[in-house]
């Protein structure tokens, strides 16, 4: 999914295209996903590609991180795409959609997550959708 930069700036929120198109961070505990815990699925907010299912959220034992929806993983291998993030002076892995290539967060490490890592996402680059259980 390619679109310029005008129509993106028109898709999305500021706080939207800051985190997905220029790779931006929500500051810690802000973000409205945080506290969902229904049974659905977490959609990238850019083009509504299915990144991570409720079943993958977990609470994480690393207090620098739990100030954003943690997850053990993606729903799928392709959904994602990991790549070196050097920024800041640190060594990141960053946690792209496939689909558009906008900004998810990063993935850690994570000694406390079932699978051993930890997917550290922006809530504003996520939507959520209810699984419909009726």
């Amino acid at each position: 999914m390619e679109l310029s930069d005008a129509e993106w700036k028109k898709e999305l929120t500021p706080q939207q295209y800051y985190i997905l198109r220029e790779k931006g961070t929500e500051r810690p505990f802000s973000g409205t996903l945080l506290p969902e815990d229904r049974e659905g699925n977490f959609v990238c907010a850019g083009c509504g590609t299915v990144l991570f299912s409720h079943e993958a959220r977990y609470e994480s034992d690393i207090n620098s991180l739990k100030g954003w929806p943690n997850f053990s993983a993606a729903v799928r291998n392709n959904v994602v795409r990991l790549q070196d993030d050097n920024t800041l002076g640190m060594h990141r892995t960053e946690v792209i959609c496939a689909n558009c290539g906008g900004h998810l967060g990063h993935l850690f490490d994570d000694s406390s997550s079932p699978s051993g890592k930890h997917y550290c996402i922006n809530s504003a680059a996520l939507s959520f959708r209810k699984v419909n259980t009726d």
